[in-house]
């Protein structure tokens, strides 16, 4: 029980104070991996790969692995973790429902004021900065290894070189064009054949 309260204490919070999207989510997830047993940065840095990788928004998807994971970890039961998913993902979802039912009475009021107009001003760079953030958490995560004995081991060479690559792609012109799965399917393939010849 105690579980679900901390799941909806935690995820609630997370959905009322990461305005900006999904990836505004993730300095509060990795402040959860420092608190509990359940959720450390690997999984974090798994969780946006899936979620990005997967129909529906990124926040929903990822509170809902966290959840899993939670439920999962903590009971050893899958159907359980079903329950903390769901769980974790209707506190997540919540606050911006309650949020919208407000501000959707009071829109046509207020929509003019300046206090209003100043308020999503100052919104925009401190998302910007949430977003920063958690970019440089994944990339510190995934592409180099800070608690390595020595200069060399700190870089992730594969990962490096796979990212290089995707960013190059990414920018060549007529590939602009393609869907973005593309390119995730791409990166998948390019794990799975580094991963079974070189290794990881």
């Amino acid at each position: 029980m105690m579980l679900y309260l901390t799941l909806i204490f935690e995820f609630f919070k997370i959905g009322l104070f990461a305005a900006g999207g999904g990836l505004s989510t993730l300095p509060f997830l990795s402040e959860l991996a420092d608190k509990y047993p359940w959720l450390t940065q690997d999984m974090i840095s798994q969780m946006v790969a899936l979620s990005e990788s997967t129909p529906g928004p990124l926040g929903i998807n990822m509170a809902t692995y966290a959840g899993y994971m939670a439920g999962y970890e903590t009971f050893g039961s899958p159907i359980l973790g079903v329950t903390t998913a769901l769980t974790a993902t209707a506190s997540l979802v919540a606050p911006s429902f309650i949020i919208i039912l407000i501000v959707a009475k009071m829109l046509d009021r207020y929509k003019n004021s300046r206090f209003v107009s100043a308020a999503f001003s100052t919104l925009r760079p401190a998302v910007a900065g949430l977003i920063a953030a958690a970019a440089w958490s994944v990339i510190g995560t995934v592409l180099f290894n800070f608690s390595a004995a020595t200069f060399g081991e700190a870089f992730r060479i594969p990962e490096l070189i796979l990212f290089a690559v995707m960013m190059v792609l990414t920018n060549i012109k007529p590939l602009k064009k393609l869907h973005p799965l593309v390119f995730i399917a791409f990166a998948a393939v390019c794990g799975i054949v580094i991963g079974y010849t070189v290794g990881w």
